[in-house]
């Protein structure tokens, strides 16, 4: 009798866990699996809206300034150039010299450190400014995207050039005897004046934001977006 009780209740067990697998693969009545619809997509959109709203502000938190404001030329900070150095750019009218500068680079994640960059200044002769638009009219004669919200010359003559070739991003160098900028990876030439002579280059040289502050010669380091004839902010010093 006692098997057999035992036998009734596993019996009476698997009818109630068959009945209860059942109830599950019920899909209810339509307005139940309506309502269940729309429940789950009302919380879908509305994840999604939290997710965008989200999204939004951490996005733009990463995008520099100066890429979703190029044309801000006020957005580097002015670093001066060792007196000494820049001295002998104005004794050498119309040739360019290498000017070493330290700056404070701020970066928005981190705190500010100290950089090293080096940048060509040039004194252009009178004949030099005279010719310098024609020569250089992607600075001047192109689109938006090509001239610099700056003078590329100022009033007495100098230009400071970046020392980026805008191929790809390499160091050139002046050669003397060439009388031409040369970018030893890939064989960019420029002129004294920055104009692109030969070699893969999309552009000319950058000339880069220049003044003179109560008799010191000061500079904002940009970097440009090297590979495009347009001019492309990349950062700021």
């Amino acid at each position: 009798m006692r098997r057999d009780a035992l036998r009734r209740e596993r019996k009476g067990q698997g009818s109630v866990a068959v009945h209860e697998a059942q109830a599950y693969k019920d899909p209810g009545t339509p307005e139940e699996q309506s309502r269940r619809t729309f429940l789950a997509n009302a919380t879908l959109a509305v994840g999604g809206v939290i997710g965008l709203v989200l999204t939004v502000p951490l996005v733009g938190s990463l995008i520099p300034e100066s890429l979703l404001s190029p044309d801000k030329s006020a957005g580097g900070v002015w670093a001066d150039l060792p007196k000494d150095q820049f001295a002998m750019v104005t004794s050498k009218a119309g040739t360019p010299i290498k000017i070493t500068f330290d700056f404070k680079y701020a970066d928005g994640y981190f705190p500010p450190a100290d950089d090293e960059q080096f940048v060509w200044g040039v004194k252009l002769t009178p004949e030099q400014v005279a010719g310098f638009e024609a020569k250089r009219p992607d600075l001047f004669a192109g689109g938006p995207a090509d001239k610099v919200a700056y003078p590329a010359v100022d009033k007495a003559g100098f230009v400071i050039f970046s020392s980026i070739c805008p191929h790809l991003g390499c160091r050139f160098n002046w050669n003397q005897d060439a009388t031409r900028f040369i970018c030893p990876c890939h064989g960019s030439q420029f002129g004294p004046e920055g104009n692109k002579l030969a070699g893969p280059a999309p552009r000319g040289l950058d000339p880069l934001p220049f003044r003179d502050k109560d008799g010191q010669a000061q500079v904002t380091w940009i970097q440009y977006k090297s590979g495009e004839p347009d001019r492309v902010i990349v950062a700021y010093s």
